[in-house]
Formats: C-alpha cells, sequence, structure tokens
C-alpha cells in the first residue's frame, strides 16, 4: 500500500504540518506492505510531480494549517483542480491532519466537514482526521520525545490513525479526534 503524505502548508520548509506528517510516518514505519511518499501542495496551483504521486497512491493523507477556521485557501484551489481530475475515478481513502494556534483541537472540526464534503463530491471516502491545538509550539518541541511529555497526545493520536490506515479501515474505527499539546 502507497501512502501519500501531503504536506499542505504554504511553508515549504520547517512547518508544523512537515513535523506532523514525519511524525505520523514514524508511526507507519515497519509495519509491513506499507509504504509512504512526500507530495506538496505549497500553492495555489498543483504541480505536475504531485500529480504523479498523488495518482500512484492508494491513501491520501493531508496536513495543513487551519486559516480562519477552514482549510488555507491555496489548498481550495488544489482540491478544485484534483476535483476536475478525479471525479468518479478510482475511490481513495482521505484522512485530514489539521493544526491551529488555538489551543482547542476542535477548532479544526469545520476544516474536516470541508473535506468530508470535497471526498464525497469527488467520490473519495473520508476516513477521518485529527486536529491539533497548540501547533505552533511543535517545531520549539523538535528534541522532545513522542511517547511523553507535551508530544503524547498527538502522538497516540497519530499511532491510532497509522494503525487504521494498516487495517485498511474506511468510515470504521476511526473518528476525528481532537488533541492539544499537554
Amino acid at each position: 500500500m502507497k501512502i501519500a503524505l501531503i504536506d499542505a502548508s504554504p511553508k515549504a520548509k520547517g512547518s508544523t504540518s512537515g513535523i506532523l506528517l514525519e511524525d505520523l510516518r514514524h508511526c507507519l514505519s515497519g509495519r509491513e506492505g506499507m509504504e509512504t511518499v512526500n507530495a506538496a501542495l505549497h500553492s495555489p496551483q498543483m504541480q505536475e510531480e504531485t500529480w504523479k504521486k498523488l495518482e500512484c497512491a492508494d491513501v491520501w493523507i493531508f496536513a495543513c494549517p487551519l486559516y480562519v477556521d477552514c482549510l488555507p485557501g491555496h489548498l481550495l484551489s488544489c482540491l478544485g483542480q484534483m476535483e476536475e481530475k478525479y471525479r468518479g475515478g478510482k475511490e481513495i481513502p482521505v484522512y485530514g491532519i489539521v493544526n491551529c494556534g488555538f489551543y482547542e483541537g476542535i477548532q479544526a472540526e469545520t476544516a474536516f466537514k470541508v473535506m468530508q464534503n470535497w471526498c464525497a463530491k469527488v467520490g473519495f471516502t473520508w476516513c477521518g482526521g485529527i486536529g491539533v491545538g497548540g501547533g505552533g509550539a511543535l517545531p520549539m518541541m523538535a528534541a522532545a520525545p513522542p511517547e511523553h511529555g507535551p508530544k503524547a497526545p498527538i502522538n497516540k493520536a497519530l499511532l491510532a490513525m497509522a494503525e487504521c490506515i494498516a487495517q485498511g479501515s474506511k468510515n470504521g474505527g476511526w473518528e476525528n479526534q481532537y488533541v492539544s499539546v499537554a
């Protein structure tokens, strides 16, 4: 199974979204038959390289920051381009990770509803997401162990998502989770 880790932060380097995807990659590593590929959506225009990576993937996981209680505008533009290309095609399981500066991860709920509606329109399967509160603090905690301390609740949610992906669960056994740095 090939899993596309889609960094949809407008920041090309050093983003919280990138950190969360790297943490998820560690949670997925070592599982038989699973391979991850990095894809980037940092601008409003889809790049040919990104199209190729997505077309080969069996599962898509988007990670982005929360912008005014929703998805960033450049990501909405990319979703529109994807909609034109993929509507009625291969059914793809989609997960999301949305980080926000607010302490409460529940602030990502509206963004997940947008992703869920987009999936329904395209014919993909929305499988759930993780809303991460206090995400802006993660770049300052690079050396902190994920299993202990302030990153532990986030790591627990990422491990649960990894397990759901490994089991091939679609809309069963996973609901949106909302966590914060502790």
